[in-house]
């Protein structure tokens, strides 16, 4: 048997008179070592060696014979400390989990291990008049679509989060956390007492229209449950009775709305009819705790605390994680079974001391062993210094192999036989777990009391076989499934990537992104969705894509094709590229953008979302529109501002000469082709160098001449000058510091269009040779 978190009580820091610490350390070592045999011999030994009765000593045996299955004994030791102080429910915590334990393993048959639990209650279960709606342990998790993850039951009135996760609405209003239950993000603001900012709950209309098309019925009965349930709330007990008949009318075998009834009936004091529904739910669904629970709170009711007892019981052994059944089933063991005794501490501790008990040789190191414990290490010789048995000559034995090691004596017949009473009539239903004595006095002790299994796994009642039942995996039939439920209002197309909105409406991604360049509010029913842009939290909506995964594959595959192509179409850097028109830009050349207007913010997101991360920039031009000649960049990195402009990081890339202009969604685009310099050889490549090596020492003498102020903005902008190429024409557009120096050299657009234009970097060198010595002469001195 697996013991959790089971821990012997702390040693004794003072030894009462007859009592051996090394004993008592060898019993908590038995105890840890799962030796509860040896552990409760141990403890009796001791408690036969002491004048005057020790209530823990009791506590503990008692403990260690109930992990040991041996449950009338246990009650006999249980019993002897109540008769010294009354018992408190939590010191009967192990015996209820030895006997659910018991049922598990012997009755139900299910694995020992700890297993998830089907219906944990939540706090609310304590304090509100009904308890959540959890799923029975048939249902399969994860296997519908249309279930909420919550209650997982078919979604009412769904909600969509921030996060693309859909859920009931109501399970969101209700819920105490503030995280996503499946992806642990934050979805509400509990602790200021309101929903997180644009985050309203608003209802999926999308998804709201199909689950009302697809699953009317289940839909009418889950509003009709909900509308009970909020009547619960509000105390009007005799209008939520009237919800649930309902629902139940429309659905009389669900076991979800039985046990909900079965609840209400509780709390109107009708315990007849909350038994009557609560055995229809043991009956159907024998597995699940949470229907035992509610049919023990029914007997209860009806003063049946035997029959009560034993559902509890049920219900720690179905889920031995609920700790307030396992606490409600240790306070009625309590109150039944150990009742406050009266003028029994004379006359138990009148009791003639027995005497010492004597200990078989026991082996320390194997069957071999010369030491062995003998009278002399007893608790009355144990200040013998030729040995004593310490938990450190312990840890060396075999537990398992010390079982009999101790001969105890008889355990008394229990003082209150009511207890015994009791106990034995709850277990008499419960195959395998009858009352066991020891010592078999009488015909009755002799034979443990079975009955067969009341709960048969493989009946076909324990099925339930309503067809629309909610734990069914729900599927759609075709002729319900219409492509244009899942139509966008924008491109009229299928959706693609669809995200929800705060306010319920569905678009695709790209759709929705080109709308909020332009208007920060809904294009349906205009509400507004400046937070949502802030956020920029265009997540996918999960259901919505899954749903058309699943039953439009067809559509989905067309609609995909048409995207791929666009994407194809816009990732061409030499057809129909996107240009900035704005200022000049160089290869090499830093060149950051602060990007408003809708057209440039569309072209900025395409450019991110074909991979390319390119762009032309141009500087404008009164005829044309735009420049003849360029520089493409690339994008680094964008920073967003909760208004939708942005700020962009690019750097020049290469340079461009533009064949045609034209137009796509709004901003300018172009037909180009790439600039690269001439190369020289020979004599001309000689001169070429001792050019390039003349203008670069002029350009440095120039630079480092300049104002410390002056010099201290050109390089926060456009940042060092770069060294000197070993090669000039290495790099397709000429040396890095050319640029650098056109950029930071005073000269108008038009002229640093020229220079770009060129192809010669000798040309280009000259040209820059030119202006620096006109900068140089004119600079006031």
């Amino acid at each position: 048997m697996e013991v959790r978190a089971l821990q012997p009580p702390e040693p004794f820091s003072l030894d009462p008179p007859g009592l051996c610490s090394e004993m008592l350390g060898v019993a908590e070592e038995a105890f840890k070592a799962g030796n509860f045999d040896l552990a409760a011999e141990i403890y009796g030994s001791q408690l036969d060696e002491l004048p005057q009765p020790e209530r823990s000593l009791y506590l503990k045996k008692g403990d260690a014979l109930a992990l040991a299955g041996r449950v009338a004994d246990a009650l006999a030791s249980y019993t002897r400390a109540a008769m010294l102080r009354q018992l408190c429910p939590q010191e009967l915590g192990i015996l209820v989990e030895s006997i659910a334990h018991t049922i598990r393993e012997k009755e139900l048959k299910l694995p020992c291990a700890k297993m998830k639990s089907d219906a944990i209650p939540t706090k609310k279960e304590g304090k509100e008049p009904h308890c959540t709606r959890s799923t029975p342990p048939e249902q399969p998790l994860g296997s519908d679509l249309f279930s909420c993850p919550m209650c997982r039951l078919l979604l009412l009135d769904p909600v969509t989060l921030t996060c693309g996760h859909c859920f009931c609405k109501k399970c969101l209003c209700d819920r105490e956390s503030t995280e996503c239950s499946c992806c642990s993000n934050r979805i509400k603001g509990k602790a200021e007492g309101h929903e997180a900012p644009g985050m309203d709950l608003k209802v999926n209309v999308v998804l709201g229209n199909l689950m009302e098309k697809w699953f009317g019925a289940e839909t009418k009965v889950r509003r009709l449950s909900a509308e009970g349930d909020a009547l619960w709330q509000n105390k009007d007990l005799v209008g939520a009775l009237e919800k649930y008949n309902a629902a139940l009318e429309l659905a009389p075998r669900d076991p979800l709305l039985t046990m909900q009834r079965a609840q209400l009936y509780s709390a109107m004091k009708n315990f007849k009819q909350s038994l009557s529904d609560a055995d229809t739910i043991c009956r159907k669904q024998p597995l699940w705790a949470k229907g035992h629970c509610v049919k023990a709170q029914a007997l209860s009711g009806l003063g049946r605390m035997e029959e009560s007892l034993k559902e509890f019981l049920y219900c720690v052994s179905l889920n031995p994680e609920w700790s307030l059944v396992k606490a409600e089933a240790q306070k009625l063991m309590c109150e039944m079974l150990f009742p406050a005794f009266e003028n029994v501490q004379a006359s138990f501790t009148a009791r003639a001391a027995t005497p010492y008990t004597r200990l078989k040789p026991v082996s320390l190191n194997g069957p071999n062993s010369s030491h062995s414990v003998d009278d002399a290490s007893l608790p009355g010789g144990s200040k013998d210094p030729a040995f004593r048995l310490t938990k450190a000559s312990f840890s060396k034995l075999d537990m398992f192999q010390m079982k009999n090691v101790l001969d105890c004596p008889d355990i008394c017949d229990l003082p209150d036989e009511k207890a015994t009473k009791t106990l034995g009539s709850v277990l008499s239903c419960l195959p395998g777990v009858g009352l066991k004595r020891k010592r078999a006095s009488t015909s009755e002790d002799a034979n443990s009391i079975e009955l067969p299994a009341k709960v048969i796994r493989n009946d076909a009642e324990s099925k339930w076989e309503e067809p629309t039942s909610p734990l069914a995996v729900r599927e759609i039939p075709k002729d319900l499934v219409d492509s244009s439920d899942f139509e966008c209002s924008l491109c009229m197309r299928l959706f693609y990537e669809p995200v929800a909105t705060p306010c319920g409406h569905t678009f695709c991604l790209k759709c929705l992104e080109r709308c909020l360049d332009h208007n920060p509010h809904c294009p349906l029913c205009k509400e507004n969705l400046s937070q949502y842009l802030a956020s920029r939290a265009y997540k996918k909506t999960f259901l919505t894509e899954e749903l058309i995964i699943r039953y439009l594959p067809e559509e989905l595959s067309e609609r995909k094709k048409l995207y791929d192509e666009e994407m194809k179409e816009l990732s061409n850097l030499s057809k129909d590229v996107p240009i900035f028109v704005c200022t000049m830009a160089f290869p090499t050349i830093p060149c950051p953008l602060h990007v408003f207007e809708p057209r440039y913010r569309l072209m900025i997101r395409r450019s991110i979302e074909t991979g390319t991360k390119q762009f032309g920039m141009c500087i404008a031009d009164e005829l044309k529109g735009f420049a003849d000649y360029g520089c493409m960049l690339q994008v680094r990195d964008v920073k967003f501002f909760p208004d939708g402009r942005s700020v962009v990081d690019t750097i020049g890339l290469s340079r461009f000469k533009v064949l045609s202009h034209g137009q796509r969604d709004g901003y300018n685009t172009a037909n180009i082709e790439y600039l690269e310099d001439k190369k020289v050889e020979g004599q001309e490549y000689e001169e070429l160098l001792q050019l390039h090596n003349s203008v670069y020492d002029q350009a440095l003498a120039w630079f480092s001449s300049l104002k410390d102020n002056l010099r201290t903005q050109i390089l926060n902008h456009f940042g060092s000058m770069p060294s000197k190429d070993s090669d000039p024409q290495s790099n397709p557009s000429g040396p890095a510091w050319c640029w650098w120096m056109l950029a930071v050299l005073p000269l108008e657009n038009k002229a640093q269009l020229t220079i770009l234009a060129m192809t010669s970097l000798k040309d280009r060198l000259q040209a820059i040779r030119r202006v620096l010595f006109f900068v140089t002469r004119k600079r006031p001195r």
